[in-house]
């Protein structure tokens, strides 16, 4: 078979493979699949077995010389005959592991000038290399698909590299034919450091390119081209002197079948996008997203509801032992109205918050019984905490009484009347009951037996309604302690 034969079969089978792909993708095959993405290689069919035959060629298309046929055009070779199976493992959709094991030959010749060996006088015009096995790894790639946009694929093209080893014995001829006359130079049996071996087995580098089309679920019609690069230059039997290395190449056509539980789909003819549009538009799930949506509503209601304070005291109603506190009261933990000296009025309403006291006295004690006997309050001016005139005799009388008795301790309580704020009135009560204690120690009694206190307004002991008991209320009170 010549070039020129070989080139209209190959074009008529690739034209028969496109009709078949064409119709495949009209009516594709319906299969189920519970595939899903991020599912794992564990959900589809990763495992193919492909068988194959073609034509070889002592050259590639990428051009170079050659030992035979140099500057001669492709048309003007005879193929050799090249066939094989393959193994190969899917570990993703566009790439896998393929193992191939060939036999066949390879037929070089010129047609017109021989080809000469160095020391000898002969014209070879043909070279037939016996190839007893050629085996090699190689990754392949899934570069694109013509109709990736489909739902199911039924083109692929593909490139593949790896390594291999190639067993090969060439045979010289003298005359034009495809190594079929008698041979002039065979050197079968003479290789290898002791002269015995059939075959030379050199490493090489396999580089290809192909298409393959979905005939069904389970078998893939393939096309390729390989060239294959000698790692000697021998492969024909004409040595180049090491200016070049031999190559040739490999156009086949073959099946290739899945194997695996039908249930699986081919991971090689996988659609990602098509399978996460499947996963997104599923019935099943949109329900499920549904009704995790009614679970979440149900989750945020429940917060909701778990964070309801009714009477706006910081409490959730969950948590709240006292329900119905006022709005603005202080409250513990539990909900309920801080009382911190526990005379049963709440801090909120208590004046005196850290003194027991009564409920008529806004929570403060009471204090006529505490008040030094003999001693007249000291009264003063509205808005001033200075000390009037009339107050010196009994400060004076006071601080005798204290220099006598240097066990005693006295308390001064600063009042104010209703007028101003009650801001105001708690500072203007300090500062009387300062002013006090200020007169005392200038007068030789320890600061240190004197404490004062302020209490504002709130403990008046006249009504604050008329003139006369609002200047009873602008006072200060001597306690012994």
């Amino acid at each position: 078979m010549n070039y020129s034969t070989l080139k209209k079969t190959v074009a008529l089978s690739l034209a028969t493979a496109f009709a078949v792909a064409a119709h495949a993708q009209v009516t594709p095959a319906t299969t189920s699949s519970s595939a899903k993405t991020f599912g794992g290689r564990g959900q589809y069919r990763t495992w193919t077995f492909g068988v194959n035959a073609g034509g070889s060629l002592p050259l590639s298309i990428i051009g170079g010389t050659n030992d035979f046929g140099k500057n001669v055009e492709f048309g003007e070779h005879t193929m050799g005959f090249y066939y094989g199976i393959s193994v190969r493992k899917q570990l993703a959709h566009s790439f896998g592991l393929q193992g191939n094991l060939s036999r066949g030959n390879v037929i070089a010749y010129n047609k017109g000038v021989g080809t000469f060996i160095p020391g000898d006088a002969r014209a070879f015009s043909t070279a037939k290399t016996e190839v007893q096995y050629d085996i090699n790894l190689s990754g392949v790639v899934n570069v694109a698909t013509v109709d990736f946009l489909r739902r199911e694929n039924a083109v692929n093209f593909y490139v593949s590299a790896g390594y291999g080893l190639i067993a090969f014995n060439p045979t010289l001829y003298t005359t034009y034919a495809g190594g079929d006359g008698t041979p002039a130079v065979n050197n079968k049996g003479l290789y290898g450091d002791e002269g015995s071996n059939d075959y030379i087995r050199q490493a090489y580098i396999p580089v290809g390119a192909g298409v393959k089309f979905k005939l069904s679920d389970r078998v893939a019609l393939d096309f390729g081209y390989d060239t294959k690069f000698i790692d000697g230059d021998n492969f024909d039997g004409v040595y180049a002197g090491g200016t070049s290395k031999d190559k040739f190449s490999v156009v086949r056509g073959g099946l290739e079948f899945s194997l695996g539980s039908k249930a699986k789909p081919d991971l090689n003819w996988v659609n990602p996008i098509a399978m996460m549009y499947d996963e997104l538009k599923d019935p099943t799930l949109r329900q499920e997203v549904e009704a995790l949506k009614g679970r979440v509503t149900n989750v945020e209601q429940s917060v909701q509801d778990l964070k309801k304070d009714s009477d706006g005291d910081g409490v959730a109603d969950h948590l709240d032992k006292c329900p119905n506190t006022p709005a603005g009261a202080k409250v513990d933990g539990a909900g309920c109205e801080l009382d911190t000296d526990g005379d049963g009025v709440p801090d909120w309403k208590d004046d005196c918050p850290t003194e027991k006291g009564t409920a008529e006295l806004n929570g403060c004690p009471e204090m006529g019984s505490a008040t030094m006997s003999g001693v007249d309050n000291i009264q003063f001016e509205y808005n001033s905490s200075v000390l009037r005139t009339s107050a010196y005799p009994t400060l004076d009388k006071i601080s005798s009484a204290l220099r006598a008795n240097k066990t005693q301790g006295l308390q001064l309580d600063g009042h104010a009347s209703e007028e101003g704020t009650d801001a105001y009135n708690m500072q203007l009560s300090v500062d009387r009951a300062n002013a006090v204690k200020t007169y005392l120690v200038n007068s030789g009694v320890d600061a240190k037996r004197i404490s004062t206190k302020g209490y504002g307004e709130s403990r008046p002991i006249a009504s604050n309604a008329t003139e006369e008991g609002r200047v009873k209320n602008r006072r200060v009170e001597f306690r012994q302690k």
